[in-house]
This record gives C-alpha cells, sequence and structure tokens, in this order.
C-alpha cells in the first residue's frame, strides 16, 4: 500500500511540475487540437487552458504557418522522432509579447521549440508535445 501512495504522491508531483514549469507545454492530438496547455501557455498568450482545449491550434494563432507547422509535425507523428526549432530560423512559435520588457529590445519572446512525439501504449503516435 504504501508503494502505491508513493506512485500516486509522485504523479501528483509530476502534474504539479508539468503545470507550473517556466516552460510552456502544448500537447496537440492529429488534428491539432490542442490537449494540454499549461499555466506558462496561459500566462503568456492569455488564454486559458479551458479555453484552449479541444479547440484547432490554427484558430488560436492565425498567423502560425500551417504549412511549415505541419510538415514539421509529420516527421514526428510518422516518424516518432522529436524535431527543433530554434530562434535563428524561425524567431518564434507562438507570438508573445517578450519577457524581459525593460531590460529586452525586442517587442516579442524569442522561442526554442522541441516537438516530441507522444507514444501511445499500442506504439502508435496520435500526439505530440511542444
Amino acid at each position: 500500500m504504501s508503494q502505491t501512495h508513493f506512485e500516486l504522491n509522485d504523479i501528483h508531483w509530476l502534474m504539479d511540475i508539468l503545470q507550473d514549469i517556466d516552460i510552456g507545454l502544448v500537447v496537440l492530438d492529429r488534428k491539432y487540437r490542442v490537449q494540454l496547455w499549461n499555466s506558462f501557455m496561459d500566462s503568456h498568450s492569455g488564454i486559458s487552458p479551458q479555453k484552449a482545449k479541444d479547440r484547432d491550434l490554427f484558430d488560436l494563432f492565425p498567423d502560425l504557418p500551417q504549412d511549415w507547422f505541419r510538415q514539421k509535425c509529420s516527421a514526428v507523428y510518422e516518424l516518432k522522432i522529436s524535431t527543433f526549432t530554434i530562434w535563428e530560423q524561425r524567431p518564434y512559435l507562438f507570438r508573445f509579447p517578450s519577457a524581459r520588457p525593460i531590460t529586452g529590445r525586442s517587442s516579442f519572446m524569442y522561442q526554442n521549440t522541441h516537438i516530441i512525439p507522444l507514444e501511445s501504449a499500442n506504439g502508435s503516435v496520435n500526439h505530440i508535445c511542444l
């Protein structure tokens, strides 16, 4: 019983960490609908997790180039490999205001992005994590 209690505590802690870490976390399904939206995304986008849930990412961010992003993600889904975007190639994925308005000179937040396949128990990839 103590092992089960310990495992439940671990899951609870992990959920708190994922929700409150100072990094944006988004989980998308194959139709690019938001399945998870953490507090960083809420804080910087002004879109609550409740409003983001099950919404099309391209409706939430109409400036996000669909063809480019879908192509980046297709390899993640099909090949089950991670991919990256770096700010030197594309300054941001989501146009957020600068996180350093006093010391920074940019009007937007530079972002690196890691796109990770989330494999299900049967080995298929139906979700990705940004």
